[in-house]
């Protein structure tokens, strides 16, 4: 039985932030459905300013049912087949050694902040690779660390890796699951979508378009932090707070907007908007034009307010929706051949018995 270990400073599943927890939450799963013994290393303190977090992972799992154990400032628990253990901050890296030591992994999966000491302490025992959320300097860091592979959320992203001997730089699209069968469906309505209404994901060209359309109603979600009182005098928008399951709210849209001035990686929330029939309208940013693909409208990012607001109101839902939801299908698929054709999957079946 092949192992896999999961180490970094953010919190372990299924505590979410952003992109790059739902990633490795889904692939650790996908791991532990086909049969991998799956653990999954992480802190209960945010790792850029130790914000104590662990009252409300209890309060989560107990909400879910969800036993657990805690010793000495060690808290553990099994979600979706995954072990999970959630440790302060700085005792994640002697932790990890007495993890290494005993569970001996295959390979150990990590990323973002301080993934390149994760990386080198691990490389030694077991085959590494870093997972390339981003093109930012937290999302590259971990090729610092040397891994064994460097796995790049996208085709954008693989082009700004540095590239560094002793580690294999190759894409792995993050998993996506199919919408569940039987999902009610909601009336979709005329309203646009918009998550993580903040500057750096197009706050700026938000507001001017919400005034330049008022006739258009806006639906804004909660993303890294709450921008609700910056949108609260506009009676065309409704602001809703960080949802787990955004669903319904895919499924009841016309349009998803993804307005960013940053270069983002590839966006999750297209893919899973598409995956409901949403197209989106994205900037030229970044990996945004490579996750919408043909499927929807990508604008320049000089691109205005007036040529904002054109292509949403003439945007034909039904037919572009329909490109989507098939160009997103594409995305569900089982991510292990991938894993197998980098190398990675056959390097911990063949060590495992």
């Amino acid at each position: 039985m092949p192992t896999a270990l999961f180490a970094w400073r953010r919190t372990p599943p299924p505590f979410l932030i952003g992109g790059a927890e739902v990633t490795q939450q889904l692939l650790a799963e996908e791991l532990a459905a086909a049969g991998w013994r799956t653990a999954y290393l992480g802190s209960h303190q945010a790792p850029w300013d130790q914000t104590p977090q662990i009252a409300k992972v209890r309060t989560f799992l107990d909400e879910h049912d969800t036993a657990y154990e805690e010793s000495q400032e060690e808290l553990r628990y099994r979600w979706n087949g995954v072990d999970c253990i959630a440790v302060p901050q700085q005792k994640i890296m002697s932790v990890l050694q007495r993890l290494v030591a005993r569970v001996r992994p295959d390979v150990v999966f990590t990323a973002q902040e301080g993934a390149a000491d994760i990386a080198a302490q691990a490389r030694p025992d077991a085959l590494v690779a870093g997972i390339l959320h981003s093109v930012s300097r937290t999302g590259l860091g971990v090729i610092d660390g040397r891994p064994h592979h460097g796995l790049a959320v996208s085709d954008f992203v693989l082009r700004c890796a540095p590239r560094t001997d002793g580690t294999r730089l190759s894409v792995l699209y993050p998993p996506f699951t199919p919408p569940r069968p039987g999902q009610r469906r909601r009336e979709r309505t005329s309203a646009v979508l918009m998550v993580n209404p903040i500057p750096a994901k197009g706050a700026d060209l938000l507001h001017q378009l919400i005034r330049r359309m008022p006739e258009q109603h806006f639906t804004l979600v909660e993303g890294w932090w709450n921008t609700a009182e910056q949108f609260a005098r506009y009676p065309n928008v409704t602001y809703v707070p960080r949802v787990y399951d955004m669903s319904p709210l895919y499924r009841s849209h016309r349009l998803l907007l993804v307005p960013s001035t940053v270069q983002d990686a590839f966006p999750r929330v297209i893919i899973e908007a598409a995956l409901h029939g949403t197209p989106s309208v994205g900037t030229d940013r970044g990996g945004i034009p490579e996750a919408i693909g043909d499927a929807g409208i990508v604008l320049p990012s000089e691109a205005g307010v007036e040529e904002w607001a054109e292509a949403i109101s003439t945007a034909d839902q039904h037919s572009l929706g329909k490109q989507a939801r098939q160009r997103a299908t594409a995305f569900t698929r089982p991510r292990l051949p991938d894993l197998e054709r980098i190398g990675i999957y056959p390097a911990a079946n063949a060590s495992s018995t």
